[in-house]
């Protein structure tokens, strides 16, 4: 995720992604480490970011996205972890950076349930604690900021049965499942195909790539081995989605099927569609500016949103030069 950033389409949730949706506020609760000196040129705040894996372009995208707007503002320093793809290693690295006295913690969680308990411990520390795109159990956080999974997943859905006339053989490459937006993005899509009022329109094959290409091109193979006629493929991510594509086009079926992704960089799902390789994608941002946002405002001890929802565009052959549309 590098040639352009997506910071071109995620500068702020008031542009062209639809404003914020803000829920319950939050009380802003300085951390305990910050002092009297923090926060200057000379003495920044410290900020962890813990970031569950670089496998995935639209993880490094996140980083990326990161680190431009903290560079903005010189009062700022950013510790970056990488848990490559490990809850425990993450969890650990959490305590490392609790350990080195941060200001505050931006935390996008490998999984929810495993990342639950350090994030609650540096909340009750009274450090500030971003969430970024995957959710934890409980409350015990300062904000939540993300898209919204269950509403993605439902519009890559009914791009579907528009697509297919409300009947055809579907495939799901999933996310992690252990995942909340792997979860929502599997029931969003579901809940879009409405299978109840469409009988002729079926998922035939099913499987679990954890937002890996590699992985989702060998589920895709298991796919067109088992199955003789495939109509469209949705995949949980743009990689997974591009993974199917090559999978069908070794196999010479390509173009018997649409394809369905999700992230929308620009880079990569904007330029497969513009390519002709996958037939929509959604975008799902990376809240990295949005998270820096909010940093400056929580150090700043001003209170934010419990919950920030950010919005989302699809991408189709029809409507890619344009910037994509804009889903209310």
């Amino acid at each position: 995720m590098h040639a352009l950033t997506q910071a071109a389409f995620v500068t702020g949730c008031a542009l062209a992604l639809g404003a914020c949706k803000p829920s319950a506020k939050t009380d802003a609760t300085p951390s305990a480490s910050a002092s009297a000196q923090r926060g200057t040129t000379q003495s920044p705040w410290l900020i962890g970011m813990s970031q569950c894996n670089l496998g995935e372009p639209w993880r490094v995208q996140m980083n990326q996205d990161v680190k431009l707007a903290a560079e903005k503002h010189p009062n700022l320093k950013v510790v970056f972890k990488d848990a490559q793809n490990d809850s425990l290693r993450q969890r650990a690295q959490v305590e490392e950076l609790l350990a080195q006295k941060i200001d505050l913690l931006i935390i996008s969680p490998k999984e929810a349930a495993p990342l639950t308990q350090p994030v609650a411990e540096a909340h009750r520390k009274k450090i500030p604690v971003i969430v970024l795109d995957r959710a934890v159990q409980g409350d015990e956080f300062t904000t939540f900021i993300g898209a919204d999974n269950v509403k993605i997943g439902r519009e890559a859905g009914k791009w579907a049965v528009k697509a297919l006339g409300g009947k055809g053989l579907i495939v799901e490459l999933e996310g992690l499942m252990t995942s909340t937006p792997g979860q929502d993005r599997h029931k969003g899509f579901r809940e879009g195909l409405e299978l109840e009022k469409h009988p002729d329109l079926k998922v035939v094959f099913e499987a679990d790539m954890q937002w890996l290409e590699p992985n989702a091109r060998k589920e895709m193979e298991s796919a067109l081995t088992t199955q003789k006629k495939i109509d469209l493929v949705y995949a949980h991510n743009d990689p997974g989605a591009h993974g199917a594509y090559l999978a069908a086009k070794a196999a010479g079926r390509d173009k018997e099927m649409k394809l369905i992704g999700i992230d929308a960089l620009p880079h990569e799902g904007v330029e497969y569609v513009k390519q002709g390789i996958l037939d929509a994608t959604f975008l799902y941002p990376t809240g990295g500016v949005e998270a820096i946002d909010a940093a400056l405002d929580l150090l700043a001890g001003k209170s934010v949103p419990k919950k920030i929802v950010l919005g989302t565009r699809a991408f189709t052959k029809d409507n890619v030069s344009l910037g994509g549309e804009a889903i209310p």
